[in-house]
C-alpha cells in the first residue's frame, strides 16, 4: 500500500514537469537486432552470427525458453543381472504432446551424451548411444555389480535447448553400501599425465561459485576432446545432483578452469576428462561442500 499511494502522490508532479520541459526521446538502441546465444552457455551472448569462444558451439539466434523434453528408458533383457549384457534404449518426446522426437542437434561431435555412475561411486561410464533406424538411441553395457545406477542423458532437441535428465535402474543383487567421501584433492595419476587440483574459495560453499584449476603434467600433448579442451561431471554423494560441465576457461596449456555452483552442501565426487597424444585421461577428486556459515 505504501507504493501504491507513493505512485498516486507522485503523477501530478510528473505531468506538471512534463508540460514544462519537452520529452527528451531516448537514445537508440545499442543491441538493435538479433542477439545470438550460446545454447550451452547462455551467458555467452553476441550481435553477430559465430561460434561460442568457451564451447565452440553455434550461436543461436532467438533462443527458445528452457523446457524440459521426456526421456525414457527401457533396459532388456529382463530380468537385469550382473555381468549380463544389457541392451539400453533410450527414447525422446516432446513435453507438450508427449510426440516422439527424432531430430537433434550434434553437441561436442555427438547427438547423445551419456554418463553411468554407480551408487558406490567406484563405476564411472562417458560415452555415446548411436541414434538408430527407429529414431531412438541404443547403447549395450554390462553392469558390473549389483545396486542401484545413475544415468544422466545429455542430448539437444531440434528447435529445443541442450537437455540433462537423470534416470536411475536397479541391478538385483546385494548393493554395495553408499559412498562415504572425505576430501581428496591429491594428485592423480592417469593414463599418460598426472592431474592436479586447487579451488577458489579453498572450502567450496553450496550456492556459491567455485573456482576450479587443474593442471597436467606433462604439458605438453594436451588436444582437444570432444570439441572441448575438458569435460566434468560432478556427482554428490546421495547421486542426488549430477552436473556436466565444460572449461570456462582453456588455451590448449597446462592449466584448465571449470566453474561450478554446488547446490547443496554435501560431498561431491568430480572426475575430469582430458586428452593427451590421443590417449583419454579420466581422474577424479573428492569435495566437500559446506553451507555458508557452518
Amino acid at each position: 500500500m505504501r507504493t501504491i499511494w507513493g505512485l498516486l502522490i507522485l503523477l501530478p508532479i510528473a505531468a506538471a514537469v512534463g508540460a514544462q520541459n519537452p520529452v527528451i526521446p531516448p537514445l537508440p538502441s545499442q543491441n538493435a537486432g538479433s542477439v545470438y546465444i550460446c545454447p550451452m552457455d547462455p551467458d555467452v551472448r553476441s550481435n553477430n552470427p559465430g561460434t561460442c569462444a568457451r564451447c565452440g558451439m553455434a550461436l543461436v539466434a532467438g533462443l527458445p525458453d528452457p523446457v524440459e523434453y521426456h526421456l525414457h528408458l527401457d533396459v532388456s533383457p529382463k530380468p537385469m543381472k550382473m555381468g549380463q549384457p544389457e541392451n539400453l534404449t533410450f527414447e525422446v518426446h516432446d513435453p507438450w504432446k508427449d510426440r516422439p522426437v527424432t531430430n537433434f542437434q550434434i553437441v561436442h561431435e555427438k547427438l547423445f551424451h551419456m554418463f553411468v555412475v554407480s551408487q558406490d561411486l567406484e563405476v564411472f561410464l562417458h560415452n555415446h548411444p548411436t541414434l538408430g533406424s527407429d529414431k531412438n538411441f541404443h547403447y549395450q553395457y554390462v553392469f558390473p555389480k549389483p545396486g542401484m545406477y545413475r544415468i544422466l542423458g545429455d542430448f539437444y532437441p531440434d528447435g529445443a535447448t541442450p537437455q540433462l535428465i537423470t534416470k536411475t535402474v536397479i541391478v538385483p543383487g546385494p548393493a554395495p553400501k553408499r559412498a562415504s567421501l572425505t576430501r581428496d584433492y591429491s594428485p592423480k595419476d592417469a593414463e599418460n599425465m598426472t592431474v592436479e587440483l586447487t579451488t577458489d574459495p579453498p572450502q567450496p560453499i553450496s550456492g556459491f561459485k567455485t573456482q576450479m584449476y587443474f593442471r597436467v603434467k606433462p604439458a605438453d600433448g594436451l588436444e582437444k576432446y570432444l570439441a572441448a579442451w575438458g569435460h566434468m561431471l560432478a556427482a554428490s554423494d546421495d547421486l542426488i545432483d549430477m552436473i556436466h560441465e565444460h572449461p570456462f576457461i582453456a588455451d590448449g596449456g597446462p592449466q584448465i578452469q571449470f566453474n561450478v555452483i554446488f547446490p547443496r552442501a554435501r560431498a561431491y565426487r568430480v572426475w575430469v576428462q582430458f586428452q593427451r597424444k590421443g590417449v583419454v585421461n579420466t581422474a577424479y577428486f573428492d569435495i566437500p561442500v559446506k553451507a555458508l556459515g557452518q
